[in-house]
C-alpha cells in the first residue's frame, strides 16, 4: 500500500481539479475490474462482479484534496488567491505550493514578514486568506502570464510524501492523505481480492468534490443502486496535549468505527457488522462520535431509497495541512477490515433497519 499511497499523494487534484487523479484511478483500475468509467463530474466508478450471487455494496472515497485558486494577479507578480475547501488560515504562512500552470506545475510559496519585521506588527494577528499571496518568482503581471498563469489557476500544496517513525512502526507524513488514504485502502483492497471468491457485486466510487459538499458523491450516488455503502475517509484525531482535544481518537489505535458525525448517525446494522468483524478477525478499532467532520457516507446514506451506509474512518493529525499524518497500522486495520466486510458477503444478505 505504501507504494501506491505515495504515488496518489503526489497527485495535484484540488477540488474542482482532480484530473490528474482521475486520469491515473482510470488506467489503474484497468484489467483489474470488468468496468471503469468517468463520469462527467470527474468521479471514477468501478464495478466487480464476485463469482457467487450476492449483495451490491458500495466503496467510496474522495480524491479531492483542499487547495486554493488564484483571484487576482498583482502589477509586481505576486497572487492573491481564494481557498477551494477548509484551509485554517492559520497555518498558511511561509508555506510551500504548487500552482498548476497551463505550462505545467510551478513551485511557490505563501509570503510572510520577515521576523526581523515582527516587532513592528500585532504579534497576536491572524490574517486572513483574502490579505495574503503567492510568490511565485514572477517580478510582474506580464511574467506571470507568460509562466501560464491566470485568474482561475488552482493551486495545492507543495510538499512531498515521507516516512516517519521507527521502522517497525511507520507513519506518514503528506499532504492530500485526506482522502487519497481512503483511495490507497480501497485499491489494496481490490488487488487482494483478485484471487479471492466473494458473493455480489462490488462498486468503486472515487469522488470529486468532496471538500466543497459532498458534490462528487451526491451526484453519482442519484444513479447507483447499491444494497449497502461503505465510505473510507480520514478523521481528526484528539490525542495530543492541546486543551481542546478530549483524548477519544487516537493515532495508531486502529481504523475508526464511526458512530456518528455532522453528515450521518450511521446505520445500525452497518456499525454492529464492523464491530463484531473487528473483534472476530482481531482487527484494531475504535468507535467514532465526532460531529465536527462529514464524509460522503452522508451524501450516499441519503441517495435514492437510503442505502444502508457504514463509514471507516483512517486516523489523521494535522487534516486540511501540508503535514497530515497517518499510521501505517490502521490503514492496514481499515483495509483489513473492509476485506472481511466484503469476505462476509453472502446471497441472500439483507441490510435492515
Amino acid at each position: 500500500m505504501l507504494e501506491i499511497l505515495k504515488t496518489l499523494t503526489s497527485l495535484s487534484g484540488p477540488c474542482g481539479y482532480e484530473h490528474s487523479v482521475s486520469n491515473f484511478l482510470q488506467e489503474y483500475l484497468q484489467g483489474k475490474v470488468d468496468q471503469v468509467t468517468i463520469d462527467p463530474i470527474g468521479n471514477v466508478i468501478a464495478r466487480k462482479k464476485g463469482d457467487r450471487p450476492g449483495p451490491a455494496v458500495l466503496l467510496t472515497a474522495h480524491m479531492d484534496e483542499v487547495g486554493f485558486i488564484v483571484k487576482k494577479i498583482e502589477a509586481n507578480g505576486l497572487l492573491r488567491f481564494e481557498k477551494l475547501g477548509g484551509n485554517d488560515d492559520r497555518i498558511l504562512l511561509a508555506q510551500p505550493v504548487t500552482v498548476m500552470g497551463a505550462n505545467g506545475e510551478i513551485p511557490g510559496v505563501i509570503g510572510t514578514i520577515s521576523a526581523h519585521f515582527a516587532k513592528f506588527d500585532d504579534s497576536s494577528k491572524v490574517r486572513k486568506h483574502s490579505q495574503m499571496y503567492i510568490d511565485i518568482g514572477a517580478a510582474s503581471k506580464e511574467e506571470v502570464l507568460e509562466m501560464g498563469v491566470e485568474i482561475g489557476t488552482p493551486v495545492t500544496w507543495g510538499t512531498e510524501f515521507q516516512v516517519i517513525g521507527p521502522k517497525s512502526a511507520p507513519r506518514y507524513r503528506s499532504k492530500s492523505l485526506d482522502d487519497r488514504a481512503g483511495c490507497a485502502v480501497l485499491l489494496q483492497t481490490l488487488s487482494e481480492l483478485q484471487t479471492e471468491s466473494f458473493a455480489g457485486e462490488l462498486i468503486f466510487l472515487f469522488t470529486v468534490q468532496e471538500e466543497v459538499g459532498l458534490r462528487g458523491a451526491k451526484t453519482a450516488s442519484e444513479h447507483l443502486e447499491a444494497d449497502a455503502a461503505i465510505a473510507v475517509d480520514t478523521t481528526a484525531v484528539s490525542d495530543t496535549p492541546e486543551e481542546t482535544m478530549d483524548q477519544s481518537l487516537a493515532l495508531g489505535a486502529g481504523t475508526g468505527i464511526k458512530v456518528m458525525d455532522f453528515s450521518l448517525i450511521v446505520h445500525k446494522t452497518m456499525k454492529d457488522l464492523f464491530v463484531r468483524l473487528a473483534k472476530e478477525k482481531r482487527i484494531p478499532y475504535q468507535l467514532e462520535v465526532f460531529p465536527g467532520i462529514g464524509t460522503d457516507g452522508g451524501a450516499v446514506n441519503y441517495a435514492n431509497k437510503g442505502i444502508p451506509t457504514g463509514v471507516l474512518s483512517i486516523p489523521s493529525r494535522y487534516a486540511h495541512s501540508p503535514v497530515e499524518v497517518v499510521d501505517a497500522g490502521d490503514l492496514e486495520a481499515t483495509k483489513d477490515l473492509v476485506k472481511a466486510f466484503i469476505l462476509n458477503l453472502h446471497e441472500g444478505q439483507t441490510f435492515p433497519f
